[in-house]
């Protein structure tokens, strides 16, 4: 059994090493095939389709930004020497490969749990300190057990549908009248079913990852260059000019320091814990702002984290037209995210609407990889389909929900965060996330469908 699952193992690696191009060529690759279907399926021409491209094209600029903000952020916040220490305690706790592989992925599927930028930032960058600290580990496959955390995201703390549907504003209209009033958490994240499909995967996934980890001859160790720190000469006080002493000067930030976390305090004491991307990044900021001490350090810092945001700056805005043709309505009123989501609902039953609405939303992802989007696509069909059929209305929103987050696992976009902080390619971690798709695949299905 275990040589078989190596050898699945093994041939997913090369799959995806072989075939899967640079995230951009993809990205571009799913534009084209985007287009090209939505001309005879929405009966569009190809001109309005453009217009609808370009329109969704700059549609996410702030939340692009909000991104290559957790990647900087982030990344400052862990070149600190105080955090750089807590990190190193806690990654000192796995001694072996196969405990870094387990520690990295259960930190991972925890935090994301709780939210999911604040999973996919710490998982990089603990996963990051944790192969400084063990030798012998497999560091693609450390990286993907971060990455793995994400799959539980839209089940947790931060999930975009189910937060979504616990407020009746806009809940008629973005459903077509299926759904007047909020369906409460304790219906879909805290729901029985929810959370032992969580807690299956979450005890589950990091013995399979485990198991995933390669023999030593073909181990590749984390380049600890990569991530070596340049050295900056240390100037003499006495020496400084009135420009450098303000520049060195720690009394800035430590009020910088006061002002961020008097607001950090403020909102928490308002809004509960209520995390969202910017008093994420908030806090990442203004925590590196005190640690690193002087403005000075900080800006290097910024400096040489923002070489990494490339993959962001330049991919964001081509999904983004992809969202915009994959909601752009003919002139019936269908939208390639609607046809899609209709041919799975013709299929359904009511006992197999939930495995299918999954399905669905897994392959809507691809295009729409943004909970917010998929949600604006899927909801006007899959809901009202769920009431014609008798089907449990909150089972339904879960359900594209984790669709949401399976076919993460293969799909480039969110990854280029971390990757960004791990500094690796999509190939070198997806052959990996392509097991645990099938795997989790599964368990969320018969999850869905039988408990």
């Amino acid at each position: 059994m275990k040589n078989i699952f190596v050898k699945f193992t093994d041939s997913s690696v090369s799959l995806v090493k072989n075939w899967l191009p640079d995230p951009f060529v993809f990205a571009v690759i799913l534009t084209f095939v985007v287009f090209i279907a939505a001309i005879p399926l929405t009966q569009s021409s190809p001109m309005d389709l453009v217009t609808a491209w370009y329109g969704g094209f700059w549609s996410i600029l702030s939340f692009a930004m909000q991104m290559a903000l957790v990647l900087v952020t982030g990344t400052i916040l862990a070149t600190t020497d105080v955090f750089k220490k807590y990190l190193s305690k806690l990654a000192g706790f796995s001694k072996t490969p196969g405990q870094a592989i387990l520690l990295v992925s259960f930190v991972a599927l925890v935090a994301s749990f709780i939210n999911w930028g604040f999973g996919l930032v710490i998982g990089a960058i603990f996963a990051r300190e944790v192969a400084h600290k063990v030798k012998g580990v497999h560091y693609p496959l450390l990286i993907a057990s971060a990455y793995v955390g994400f799959l539980i995201w839209h089940a947790g703390f931060s999930g975009s549908i189910p937060l979504t549907i616990a407020s009746s504003t806009g809940l008629a209209e973005i459903t077509n009248g299926a759904l007047t009033q909020a369906i409460p958490t304790s219906e879909t994240i805290f729901s029985s079913y929810n959370l032992i499909i969580v807690a299956i995967l979450v005890l589950t996934l990091p013995f399979i990852l485990k198991f995933m980890h390669p023999s030593k001859e073909k181990t590749i160790e984390v380049d600890t260059r990569l991530f070596e720190a340049e050295i900056v000469e240390t100037l003499d006080k006495n020496n400084m000019t009135p420009a450098q002493k303000l520049e060195n000067s720690k009394w800035i930030n430590r009020a910088l320091g006061v002002l961020g976390y008097s607001f950090i305090f403020t909102y928490f004491i308002e809004n509960g814990f209520a995390l969202n991307l910017n008093i994420i990044n908030f806090i990442f900021l203004f925590t590196a702002i005190i640690l690193h001490g002087t403005p000075i350090k900080v800006v290097r810092a910024v400096a040489d984290a923002s070489k990494n945001v490339g993959g962001i700056l330049l991919q964001f805005p081509f999904y983004a037209g992809i969202m915009g043709l994959m909601k752009f309505m003919g002139p019936d009123g269908v939208s390639l995210a609607g046809y899609i989501s209709q041919g799975f609902v013709n299929i359904s039953t009511v006992n197999t609407f939930p495995l299918f609405t999954f399905l669905s939303a897994g392959v809507v992802n691809f295009f729409v990889p943004s909970g917010g989007g998929q949600w604006v696509v899927q909801a006007p069909i899959m809901m009202p389909a769920a009431i014609e059929l008798g089907v449990d209305t909150a089972r339904t929103a879960m359900a594209i929900a984790w669709g949401d987050a399976w076919t993460n696992m293969i799909q480039p976009f969110w990854a280029l965060p971390l990757l960004g902080i791990a500094k690796l390619g999509a190939r070198d971690i997806m052959g990996y996330c392509l097991v645990i798709l099938v795997y989790s695949g599964i368990v969320i299905s018969l999850g869905l469908v039988f408990l």
